[in-house]
Protein backbone atom coordinates (compact mmCIF):
# COMPACT_ATOMS: atom_id res chain seq x y z
CA UNK A 1 0.00 0.00 0.00
CA UNK A 2 2.72 2.42 1.04
CA UNK A 3 4.53 1.56 -2.35
CA UNK A 4 1.49 2.59 -4.48
CA UNK A 5 0.51 5.93 -2.60
CA UNK A 6 4.27 6.83 -2.89
CA UNK A 7 4.39 5.92 -6.85
CA UNK A 8 1.09 8.08 -7.07
CA UNK A 9 2.21 10.88 -5.57
CA UNK A 10 5.63 10.70 -7.62
CA UNK A 11 3.47 10.99 -10.51
CA UNK A 12 1.15 13.59 -9.37
CA UNK A 13 4.56 15.90 -8.57
CA UNK A 14 5.57 15.28 -12.10
CA UNK A 15 2.68 16.03 -13.91
CA UNK A 16 2.66 19.36 -11.52
CA UNK A 17 6.01 20.11 -12.89
CA UNK A 18 4.97 19.91 -16.34
CA UNK A 19 2.87 22.53 -16.59
CA UNK A 20 5.00 25.03 -14.19
CA UNK A 21 6.34 28.32 -15.72
CA UNK A 22 9.68 27.94 -17.14
CA UNK A 23 11.22 29.96 -14.69
CA UNK A 24 9.57 27.73 -11.91
CA UNK A 25 10.80 24.46 -13.59
CA UNK A 26 13.93 25.63 -13.65
CA UNK A 27 14.26 26.20 -10.47
CA UNK A 28 13.39 22.86 -9.60
CA UNK A 29 16.33 21.56 -11.89
CA UNK A 30 18.56 19.07 -10.79
CA UNK A 31 21.51 20.48 -9.51
CA UNK A 32 24.99 20.86 -11.12
CA UNK A 33 28.36 18.51 -9.79
CA UNK A 34 29.41 21.72 -8.36
CA UNK A 35 26.37 22.78 -6.80
CA UNK A 36 25.79 19.53 -5.57
CA UNK A 37 29.77 19.49 -4.22
CA UNK A 38 28.88 23.29 -3.05
CA UNK A 39 25.52 21.52 -0.81
CA UNK A 40 28.27 18.75 0.92
CA UNK A 41 30.80 20.76 1.72
CA UNK A 42 28.65 24.03 3.31
CA UNK A 43 27.16 21.28 4.98
CA UNK A 44 30.28 19.87 6.52
CA UNK A 45 31.14 23.30 7.33
CA UNK A 46 28.07 23.91 9.41
CA UNK A 47 28.48 20.30 11.11
CA UNK A 48 31.91 21.46 12.21
CA UNK A 49 30.74 24.69 13.63
CA UNK A 50 27.70 22.68 15.82
CA UNK A 51 30.46 20.55 16.88
CA UNK A 52 32.51 22.99 18.10
CA UNK A 53 29.25 24.64 19.94
CA UNK A 54 29.12 21.14 21.59
CA UNK A 55 32.72 21.61 22.92
CA UNK A 56 31.34 24.41 25.33
CA UNK A 57 29.14 22.45 27.30
CA UNK A 58 32.27 19.92 27.70
CA UNK A 59 34.32 23.60 28.99
CA UNK A 60 31.11 23.48 30.86
CA UNK A 61 31.14 20.62 32.72
CA UNK A 62 34.97 19.81 33.05
CA UNK A 63 34.87 23.01 34.38
CA UNK A 64 32.06 22.80 37.54
CA UNK A 65 33.73 18.97 38.01
CA UNK A 66 37.19 20.04 38.56
CA UNK A 67 35.61 22.85 41.18
CA UNK A 68 34.02 22.38 43.83
CA UNK A 69 30.00 22.35 44.59
CA UNK A 70 29.44 25.35 46.34
CA UNK A 71 30.30 27.29 43.03
CA UNK A 72 28.87 24.99 40.46
CA UNK A 73 26.11 27.33 39.67
CA UNK A 74 28.50 30.54 39.06
CA UNK A 75 30.65 27.88 36.54
CA UNK A 76 27.72 26.79 34.51
CA UNK A 77 26.24 30.94 34.36
CA UNK A 78 29.54 31.91 33.10
CA UNK A 79 30.30 29.07 30.41
CA UNK A 80 26.43 30.23 29.48
CA UNK A 81 27.01 33.54 28.72
CA UNK A 82 30.54 33.06 27.02
CA UNK A 83 29.24 31.45 23.59
CA UNK A 84 25.91 33.69 23.50
CA UNK A 85 28.49 37.40 24.14
CA UNK A 86 31.20 35.71 21.80
CA UNK A 87 28.96 35.27 18.82
CA UNK A 88 27.48 38.37 19.45
CA UNK A 89 30.79 40.41 19.77
CA UNK A 90 32.35 38.92 16.56
CA UNK A 91 29.60 39.57 14.62
CA UNK A 92 29.57 43.47 15.43
CA UNK A 93 33.44 43.66 14.71
CA UNK A 94 35.42 40.38 15.22
CA UNK A 95 34.55 38.89 12.25
CA UNK A 96 35.52 42.05 9.54
CA UNK A 97 38.67 42.49 12.44
CA UNK A 98 39.75 39.01 11.80
CA UNK A 99 39.07 38.48 8.30
CA UNK A 100 39.20 41.74 6.53
CA UNK A 101 40.24 40.95 3.19
CA UNK A 102 41.30 43.86 1.13
CA UNK A 103 40.82 46.23 3.82
CA UNK A 104 44.34 46.03 5.68
CA UNK A 105 44.95 49.62 6.95
CA UNK A 106 48.04 49.49 9.58
CA UNK A 107 50.80 47.34 7.66
CA UNK A 108 49.97 43.50 7.68
CA UNK A 109 49.05 44.04 11.39
CA UNK A 110 45.56 45.96 11.70
CA UNK A 111 42.88 45.70 9.29
CA UNK A 112 38.88 46.38 9.59
CA UNK A 113 36.09 45.58 7.10
CA UNK A 114 33.08 47.02 8.71
CA UNK A 115 30.69 47.10 11.02
CA UNK A 116 28.10 44.34 11.60
CA UNK A 117 27.05 41.60 8.78
CA UNK A 118 27.46 42.23 5.10
CA UNK A 119 25.81 39.52 3.32
CA UNK A 120 22.72 39.07 1.51
CA UNK A 121 20.73 36.69 3.01
CA UNK A 122 18.59 36.03 -0.10
CA UNK A 123 21.42 35.39 -2.40
CA UNK A 124 21.11 33.05 -4.82
CA UNK A 125 22.83 29.82 -5.16
CA UNK A 126 25.04 31.06 -7.49
CA UNK A 127 25.94 33.99 -5.88
CA UNK A 128 26.74 32.28 -2.42
CA UNK A 129 29.08 30.05 -4.74
CA UNK A 130 31.02 33.06 -5.71
CA UNK A 131 31.96 33.97 -2.21
CA UNK A 132 33.77 31.07 -1.55
CA UNK A 133 33.22 28.05 -3.75
CA UNK A 134 32.44 25.97 -0.85
CA UNK A 135 30.55 27.58 1.95
CA UNK A 136 28.44 31.06 2.09
CA UNK A 137 29.34 33.69 4.07
CA UNK A 138 26.85 33.07 6.80
CA UNK A 139 28.19 29.17 7.23
CA UNK A 140 31.68 31.17 7.18
CA UNK A 141 30.82 33.47 9.81
CA UNK A 142 28.51 30.35 11.78
CA UNK A 143 31.78 28.48 11.78
CA UNK A 144 34.24 31.11 13.04
CA UNK A 145 31.90 32.76 15.20
CA UNK A 146 31.55 29.31 17.28
CA UNK A 147 35.68 29.53 17.59
CA UNK A 148 35.55 32.81 18.76
CA UNK A 149 34.49 32.59 22.42
CA UNK A 150 36.22 29.37 22.64
CA UNK A 151 39.45 31.72 23.55
CA UNK A 152 37.52 32.83 26.61
CA UNK A 153 36.22 30.24 28.15
CA UNK A 154 39.54 28.51 28.88
CA UNK A 155 40.40 31.99 30.87
CA UNK A 156 36.80 30.98 32.71
CA UNK A 157 38.70 27.91 34.04
CA UNK A 158 41.58 29.46 35.46
CA UNK A 159 40.20 32.30 37.53
CA UNK A 160 37.22 29.92 38.96
CA UNK A 161 35.98 30.17 42.33
CA UNK A 162 37.02 33.66 43.05
CA UNK A 163 36.12 35.81 40.32
CA UNK A 164 33.45 37.77 39.88
CA UNK A 165 30.86 36.97 36.90
CA UNK A 166 30.30 40.83 35.99
CA UNK A 167 34.58 41.16 35.58
CA UNK A 168 34.60 37.96 34.09
CA UNK A 169 31.98 38.58 31.28
CA UNK A 170 33.71 42.35 30.95
CA UNK A 171 36.70 40.63 30.39
CA UNK A 172 35.01 38.61 27.20
CA UNK A 173 33.60 41.13 26.10
CA UNK A 174 36.58 43.13 25.50
CA UNK A 175 38.56 40.19 24.40
CA UNK A 176 36.80 38.84 22.31
CA UNK A 177 35.79 41.58 20.80
CA UNK A 178 39.46 42.63 20.07
CA UNK A 179 42.20 40.69 21.04
CA UNK A 180 41.26 37.33 19.64
CA UNK A 181 40.36 38.74 16.46
CA UNK A 182 43.21 40.88 15.62
CA UNK A 183 45.46 38.02 16.59
CA UNK A 184 43.88 35.94 14.74
CA UNK A 185 44.07 38.07 11.53
CA UNK A 186 47.96 38.00 11.48
CA UNK A 187 47.75 34.02 10.30
CA UNK A 188 44.14 33.31 9.36
CA UNK A 189 43.31 36.80 8.00
CA UNK A 190 46.26 36.73 5.64
CA UNK A 191 48.48 39.26 7.73
CA UNK A 192 51.91 39.56 8.21
CA UNK A 193 52.33 35.79 9.89
CA UNK A 194 50.92 34.38 6.88
CA UNK A 195 53.37 36.17 4.69
CA UNK A 196 55.59 34.36 7.39
CA UNK A 197 54.28 31.30 6.36
CA UNK A 198 53.20 30.24 10.02
CA UNK A 199 50.95 27.43 10.05
CA UNK A 200 48.42 26.91 12.72
CA UNK A 201 45.96 25.07 11.05
CA UNK A 202 42.93 25.06 13.71
CA UNK A 203 44.04 27.49 16.28
CA UNK A 204 46.43 25.77 18.91
CA UNK A 205 47.88 29.43 18.80
CA UNK A 206 45.08 31.98 17.62
CA UNK A 207 42.82 29.85 20.16
CA UNK A 208 44.42 28.15 22.86
CA UNK A 209 47.58 30.08 23.09
CA UNK A 210 45.62 33.32 22.86
CA UNK A 211 42.86 31.63 25.75
CA UNK A 212 45.93 30.28 27.89
CA UNK A 213 47.76 33.80 27.78
CA UNK A 214 44.68 35.63 28.96
CA UNK A 215 44.35 32.89 31.65
CA UNK A 216 47.69 33.90 32.81
CA UNK A 217 46.64 37.27 33.27
CA UNK A 218 43.90 36.45 35.30
CA UNK A 219 45.39 34.25 37.58
CA UNK A 220 48.16 36.25 38.07
CA UNK A 221 46.08 39.59 39.03
CA UNK A 222 43.29 37.22 41.22
CA UNK A 223 45.50 35.36 43.00
CA UNK A 224 44.90 32.03 44.78
CA UNK A 225 41.99 31.07 46.19
CA UNK A 226 42.00 31.56 49.82
CA UNK A 227 43.44 27.82 51.61
CA UNK A 228 45.67 26.92 48.28
CA UNK A 229 48.57 27.69 49.63
CA UNK A 230 49.72 27.53 53.40
CA UNK A 231 53.32 28.58 54.27
CA UNK A 232 54.60 28.06 50.47
CA UNK A 233 53.14 24.52 50.23
CA UNK A 234 50.06 23.84 47.85
CA UNK A 235 47.41 22.32 49.32
CA UNK A 236 45.00 19.90 47.40
CA UNK A 237 41.45 21.46 46.78
CA UNK A 238 39.09 18.98 45.33
CA UNK A 239 36.93 18.79 42.59
CA UNK A 240 33.44 17.72 43.74
CA UNK A 241 32.43 15.41 40.78
CA UNK A 242 35.11 13.31 38.53
CA UNK A 243 31.69 12.00 36.66
CA UNK A 244 30.87 15.56 35.02
CA UNK A 245 35.24 16.07 34.37
CA UNK A 246 34.98 13.28 32.23
CA UNK A 247 31.81 13.66 30.69
CA UNK A 248 33.34 16.95 29.73
CA UNK A 249 36.45 15.76 28.24
CA UNK A 250 34.27 13.19 25.86
CA UNK A 251 32.27 16.16 25.10
CA UNK A 252 35.76 18.11 24.03
CA UNK A 253 36.81 14.99 22.24
CA UNK A 254 34.03 14.72 20.44
CA UNK A 255 33.79 18.35 19.90
CA UNK A 256 37.42 18.07 18.38
CA UNK A 257 36.36 16.25 15.22
CA UNK A 258 34.67 19.47 14.06
CA UNK A 259 37.00 21.59 15.45
CA UNK A 260 39.82 20.24 13.11
CA UNK A 261 37.70 18.52 11.00
CA UNK A 262 35.94 21.29 10.30
CA UNK A 263 38.69 23.44 9.80
CA UNK A 264 39.36 21.90 6.72
CA UNK A 265 36.16 23.86 5.26
CA UNK A 266 35.68 21.73 2.45
CA UNK A 267 33.77 17.88 2.66
CA UNK A 268 37.49 16.70 0.68
CA UNK A 269 36.80 12.95 1.66
CA UNK A 270 40.50 12.26 2.21
CA UNK A 271 41.99 15.90 3.70
CA UNK A 272 38.84 15.00 6.30
CA UNK A 273 39.58 11.35 6.97
CA UNK A 274 43.10 12.09 7.21
CA UNK A 275 42.67 15.02 10.34
CA UNK A 276 39.96 13.03 11.98
CA UNK A 277 42.79 10.00 12.41
CA UNK A 278 45.63 12.47 13.18
CA UNK A 279 43.53 14.02 15.65
CA UNK A 280 42.61 11.00 17.49
CA UNK A 281 46.03 9.58 17.79
CA UNK A 282 46.72 12.76 19.22
CA UNK A 283 44.47 12.75 21.80
CA UNK A 284 44.68 8.77 22.47
CA UNK A 285 48.44 8.99 22.83
CA UNK A 286 48.11 12.18 25.45
CA UNK A 287 46.11 10.12 27.57
CA UNK A 288 48.36 7.18 27.36
CA UNK A 289 51.02 9.86 27.80
CA UNK A 290 49.62 11.35 30.97
CA UNK A 291 48.88 8.10 32.41
CA UNK A 292 52.38 6.82 32.10
CA UNK A 293 53.77 10.51 33.28
CA UNK A 294 51.32 10.99 36.59
CA UNK A 295 52.03 6.94 37.36
CA UNK A 296 55.65 7.83 37.80
CA UNK A 297 55.26 11.47 39.39
CA UNK A 298 52.54 10.74 41.57
CA UNK A 299 52.68 7.05 42.33
CA UNK A 300 49.44 6.57 41.29
CA UNK A 301 47.47 6.98 37.85
CA UNK A 302 45.55 10.12 38.26
CA UNK A 303 42.39 10.84 36.43
CA UNK A 304 42.47 14.26 36.57
CA UNK A 305 45.82 14.29 35.25
CA UNK A 306 44.66 11.59 32.74
CA UNK A 307 41.45 14.02 31.34
CA UNK A 308 43.85 16.52 31.23
CA UNK A 309 46.81 14.34 28.86
CA UNK A 310 43.93 13.72 26.55
CA UNK A 311 43.06 17.72 26.10
CA UNK A 312 46.38 18.60 26.32
CA UNK A 313 47.06 15.98 23.14
CA UNK A 314 44.32 17.79 21.28
CA UNK A 315 45.50 21.24 21.83
CA UNK A 316 49.02 20.17 20.73
CA UNK A 317 47.92 18.77 17.40
CA UNK A 318 45.67 21.00 16.49
CA UNK A 319 47.97 23.37 14.92
CA UNK A 320 49.31 20.43 12.34
CA UNK A 321 46.63 17.82 12.23
CA UNK A 322 46.72 18.54 8.68
CA UNK A 323 50.32 18.19 7.99
CA UNK A 324 52.23 15.96 10.40
CA UNK A 325 52.09 11.83 9.93
CA UNK A 326 49.75 9.95 12.13
CA UNK A 327 53.52 8.70 13.45
CA UNK A 328 54.60 11.95 14.10
CA UNK A 329 50.83 12.81 15.66
CA UNK A 330 51.13 9.75 18.53
CA UNK A 331 54.60 11.57 19.02
CA UNK A 332 53.16 15.29 19.05
CA UNK A 333 50.01 14.00 21.84
CA UNK A 334 52.39 11.92 23.69
CA UNK A 335 54.62 14.78 24.23
CA UNK A 336 52.00 16.93 25.30
CA UNK A 337 50.48 14.18 27.69
CA UNK A 338 53.76 13.84 29.56
CA UNK A 339 54.59 17.38 29.60
CA UNK A 340 51.03 18.51 31.07
CA UNK A 341 51.56 16.72 34.36
CA UNK A 342 54.65 18.71 35.45
CA UNK A 343 53.35 21.75 34.29
CA UNK A 344 50.76 21.45 36.32
CA UNK A 345 52.93 21.28 39.45
CA UNK A 346 55.63 23.87 38.03
CA UNK A 347 52.58 26.23 38.26
CA UNK A 348 51.59 24.87 41.84
CA UNK A 349 55.20 25.47 42.69
CA UNK A 350 55.09 28.98 41.25
CA UNK A 351 51.51 29.43 43.37
CA UNK A 352 49.78 30.13 40.43
CA UNK A 353 46.71 28.61 41.29
CA UNK A 354 44.75 27.22 38.22
CA UNK A 355 41.79 24.97 38.86
CA UNK A 356 41.23 23.27 36.17
CA UNK A 357 44.70 22.86 34.58
CA UNK A 358 43.95 25.31 32.21
CA UNK A 359 47.61 26.78 32.02
CA UNK A 360 49.03 23.66 31.52
CA UNK A 361 46.84 22.23 28.39
CA UNK A 362 46.02 25.91 26.24
CA UNK A 363 49.08 27.50 26.73
CA UNK A 364 51.95 24.66 27.31
CA UNK A 365 50.38 22.73 24.93
CA UNK A 366 49.20 25.24 22.72
CA UNK A 367 52.89 26.57 22.41
CA UNK A 368 54.23 23.08 22.06
CA UNK A 369 51.93 21.85 19.49
CA UNK A 370 52.82 25.40 17.26
CA UNK A 371 56.34 24.66 17.07
CA UNK A 372 55.77 20.98 16.69
CA UNK A 373 54.94 22.01 12.75
CA UNK A 374 57.95 23.16 12.43
CA UNK A 375 59.48 19.96 13.30
CA UNK A 376 57.22 16.77 12.03
CA UNK A 377 55.44 18.87 9.16
CA UNK A 378 55.79 17.34 5.51
CA UNK A 379 58.74 18.49 4.21
CA UNK A 380 57.30 19.90 1.08
CA UNK A 381 54.75 21.91 2.86
CA UNK A 382 57.89 24.39 3.81
CA UNK A 383 56.79 25.39 7.21
CA UNK A 384 59.69 26.05 9.31
CA UNK A 385 60.58 26.49 13.23
CA UNK A 386 61.83 29.86 12.75
CA UNK A 387 58.54 30.74 11.81
CA UNK A 388 56.69 29.18 14.14
CA UNK A 389 58.73 30.57 16.80
CA UNK A 390 58.29 33.70 15.84
CA UNK A 391 54.35 33.24 15.43
CA UNK A 392 54.17 31.89 19.39
CA UNK A 393 56.65 35.12 20.49
CA UNK A 394 54.89 37.52 18.67
CA UNK A 395 50.75 36.27 19.84
CA UNK A 396 52.45 36.24 23.91
CA UNK A 397 53.68 39.44 23.26
CA UNK A 398 50.49 40.24 22.29
CA UNK A 399 48.15 38.20 24.32
CA UNK A 400 49.82 39.24 27.58
CA UNK A 401 49.68 42.36 27.90
CA UNK A 402 46.41 43.25 26.34
CA UNK A 403 44.47 40.86 28.72
CA UNK A 404 46.68 42.07 31.97
CA UNK A 405 45.96 45.47 30.66
CA UNK A 406 41.76 44.60 30.53
CA UNK A 407 41.90 42.58 34.04
CA UNK A 408 44.02 45.33 35.51
CA UNK A 409 41.54 47.99 34.23
CA UNK A 410 38.36 46.21 35.48
CA UNK A 411 39.94 45.08 39.03
CA UNK A 412 40.63 49.46 39.33
CA UNK A 413 36.57 50.30 38.45
CA UNK A 414 34.38 47.31 39.54
CA UNK A 415 36.92 45.19 41.46
CA UNK A 416 37.48 41.88 40.43
CA UNK A 417 37.70 39.28 42.45
CA UNK A 418 34.68 38.41 44.90
CA UNK A 419 34.85 39.13 48.83
CA UNK A 420 36.41 36.60 51.78
CA UNK A 421 33.42 35.78 53.15
CA UNK A 422 31.20 35.39 49.68
CA UNK A 423 34.29 32.86 48.54
CA UNK A 424 34.10 30.90 51.73
CA UNK A 425 30.56 30.78 51.57
CA UNK A 426 30.45 29.87 47.52
CA UNK A 427 29.66 31.99 44.82
CA UNK A 428 26.74 30.25 44.16
CA UNK A 429 24.60 31.65 46.58
CA UNK A 430 27.19 34.84 47.14
CA UNK A 431 26.64 35.39 42.67
CA UNK A 432 23.42 34.06 42.24
CA UNK A 433 21.14 33.58 45.09
CA UNK A 434 21.07 29.78 44.02
CA UNK A 435 22.46 26.26 44.62
CA UNK A 436 23.43 23.65 42.19
CA UNK A 437 23.22 20.70 44.91
CA UNK A 438 20.14 22.17 47.41
CA UNK A 439 20.31 21.30 50.97
CA UNK A 440 24.57 20.78 50.81
CA UNK A 441 26.12 24.18 51.10
CA UNK A 442 28.55 24.85 53.86
CA UNK A 443 30.11 27.32 55.29
CA UNK A 444 33.49 26.52 54.72
CA UNK A 445 36.82 26.75 52.71
CA UNK A 446 36.35 23.50 51.04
Amino acid sequence: MMHKLKTVSTLALLGAAATLPAEEAAATAPATAAEALFYIDNLWVLIGGMLVFLMHLGFATVESGLCRAKNCTNILFKNTLVPAIGFITYAIMGFSLMYPGEAWQVGRVLGFAGFGMGADPDATIAQAMAYNGHFTYWSDFFFQGMFAATAATIVSGAVAERVKVSSFLIFTFFYVMFVYPVIGSWGWGGGWLADLNFHDFAGSTFVHSVGGWGALAGVLLLGPRIGKYVNGKAMPIMGHSMPLATIGVFCLWLGWFGFNGGSILSAEPTKISFVLVTTMFGASAGVIGALVCSSVLLHKPDLSMTLNGCLAGLVAITAGADCVSPTSAIIIGLVGGVIVVPSVLMFDKLQLDDPVGALSVHLVNGIWGTLAVGIFAFPDTGYSFLAQLTGVLAVGAAAFPSALLIFYAIRKTMGLRVSEEEELRGLDLGEHGMEAYPGFQFFSNQ
